[in-house]
């Protein structure tokens, strides 16, 4: 009777805590939605320009968010492919080579190295870029590229401790398959582990291209400004829209400008939806594929 009572009362917590947060969230779009009304539409992202001349790069965008946009994307693109081979690499290594004591050393580094607050990863990275802007004479300098390696230097545990638990909680009748057949450790953990482990490496990066999109403190030392325009290279100053929010929000000067601030967040949030859509969907795919070569 007890043992009935507890279990309905922690369900019940459950759903109650469940719904709280849900309407949280739509309380939280809601409000964003209702405060950017005025501003969504074209003109929010391409201003006066026509949108085929800003997407061939026939026209710069100074009246819209099409420039922090495009230099979101590229950031996004940038951190997360260094940060991605990189991280999941050393998560192979520590599941599934590394000794007890190499193990426990470096998951202490790798979780000291995630408390690190961004501010002081933007600082390192603002450090290197006036160390290769004096080392190469003023052609260096703060930039996408550093923006970029920063960002991945952040966001590097997360990959590797999501690659490391995704691989050692594969049940041990797997994982011990492959080696019973004849098939090498190598074999073993490209054809069985990290596929059967692909669900939460792909968590881990999901959550690396969230953070790369959402943080400001890191960018704002290493490279973004308020009007950079589309990014020409990876040693070119850009625009990102954390910063341009961050900017806006604090230096509006009409409704009308913070409507189009508002605008930015769900502009931002909207790509932070379709870049996760587009890794689950990546995850999907790469499962189906491994366990229909198995």
């Amino acid at each position: 009777m007890i043992r009935n009572i507890t279990e309905r009362t922690v369900l019940v917590l459950s759903w109650t805590l469940t719904g709280i947060l849900c309407a949280v969230v739509l309380v939280f779009v809601g409000y964003l939605l209702i405060n950017s009304l005025p501003s969504l539409g074209m003109e929010l992202i391409f201003g006066a320009v026509p949108p085929l001349d800003a997407l061939l790069g026939r026209a710069r965008v100074f009246d819209g968010i099409f420039a922090a946009l495009a230099g979101t994307l590229f950031l996004v693109a940038g951190a997360t492919g260094l940060a991605v081979p990189t991280g999941v690499a050393a998560g192979i290594y520590l599941a599934e080579y590394a000794s007890p004591s190499i193990k426990r050393l470096l998951g202490f580094f790798f979780d000291l190295l995630a408390g690190i607050p961004s501010i002081v990863i933007g600082l390192f990275g603002f450090s290197i870029a006036i160390f290769l802007h004096h080392r190469f004479s003023g052609r260096i300098g703060p930039c996408l590229l550093i923006s970029a390696m920063s960002l991945a230097f952040l966001v590097l545990p997360y990959v590797i401790r999501s690659t490391q638990v995704a691989l050692e909680n594969v049940p041990a009748t797997i994982r011990k398959t492959a080696p019973a057949l004849g098939a090498t450790r190598l074999q073993n953990i490209v054809h069985v582990l990290v596929p059967r482990a692909l669900a939460g490496i792909v968590s881990g990066i999901m959550l690396a291209i969230g953070r790369c999109a959402e943080d400001t403190a890191v960018i704002m030392l290493t490279g973004v400004v308020a009007t950079a325009g589309v990014p020409r290279s990876p040693l070119s100053s850009y625009e990102a829209l954390p910063f341009y929010i961050y900017y806006i929000s604090s230096q509006y000067t009409d409704p009308a400008e913070l409507s189009r601030g508002y605008g930015a967040c769900l502009i931002l949030m909207a790509t932070c939806a379709l870049l996760f859509m587009l890794a689950y969907s990546i995850q999907r795919s790469l499962t189906y594929r491994s366990l229909f070569r198995l």
